[in-house]
């Protein structure tokens, strides 16, 4: 049977992003678990090839009013320990950060990302984020670079875009799983927070989206690969 990657939700958007269509085409297992919903988190085992978790409208800071990401924080930490490959995504990346002892809160002078922006990798990240790529943003928390990680990027009005740990272990702060399609649903969103300082017009994200999302599709998949590899032929 092929191997687990255990896809951990935080609202109930259509499950058509990237990560999942990439990781089923390749024969993954998806398991699908919703804890904001009541879905418990298992310990993992040899069967899980992966995780990835989320991005969500909840917030570490509010962790309190959502006991169920102390759960994904203990989960994340679980997998670690036994060396399973972590993505974490935006939400999921501060849960990351969290499970490993470093700061998540709002960002500098109440600024948001939302539209696509590009990132600048550091020394350590040009061998996984390349020179001048724009990425889905939606957020306006960030997360502090956890003792022992490597921060990999940063954005113009973000500092901490995106940090590995151990390896196998990332958290983004952005959204290269969003599709074309996806990011349209968040654009009609009642949540959308449009006329806040940083966002982008729709216009000036509709132009930067025809020009930049093929490049971030690409580099995400071959991401993914590396990460995750593929499922065992083996039963």
């Amino acid at each position: 049977m092929a191997k687990r990657v255990v896809l951990v939700k935080h609202e109930g958007s259509p499950r058509d992003d990237r990560a999942a269509i990439w990781l089923a085409r390749q024969g993954f297992e998806l398991h699908w678990r919703s804890p904001y919903a009541g879905d418990g988190l298992e310990v993992p085992d040899d069967s899980v090839a992966g995780t990835v978790l989320y991005g969500g409208p909840q917030g570490i800071p509010e962790i309190d009013r959502h006991p169920f990401l102390a759960e994904e924080a203990r989960w994340v930490e679980r997998c670690l320990r036994r060396d399973i490959p972590v993505l974490g995504l935006c939400l999921g990346g501060q849960i990351v950060a969290h499970a490993l002892g470093a700061a998540v809160g709002p960002g500098p002078d109440g600024l948001h990302e939302f539209g696509y922006y590009e990132l600048f990798p550091t020394d350590a990240g040009r061998a996984v984020i390349p020179e001048g790529l724009v990425v889905t943003q939606a957020h306006f928390h960030e997360f502090a670079v956890p003792e022992g990680a490597e921060l990999l990027a940063k954005s113009e009005l973000y500092r901490h875009q995106a940090f590995r740990y151990d390896g196998n272990a990332f958290a983004f702060q952005f959204h290269p799983e969003i599709t074309g399609e996806g990011f349209r649903r968040w654009q009609d969103a009642d949540w959308a927070p449009w006329g806040e300082p940083g966002v982008q017009t729709r216009e000036e994200q509709d132009t930067h989206a025809a020009a930049h999302d093929p490049a971030q599709h690409d580099w995400f998949v071959g991401f993914l690969e590396q990460l995750f590899g593929r499922p065992d032929s083996g039963g």
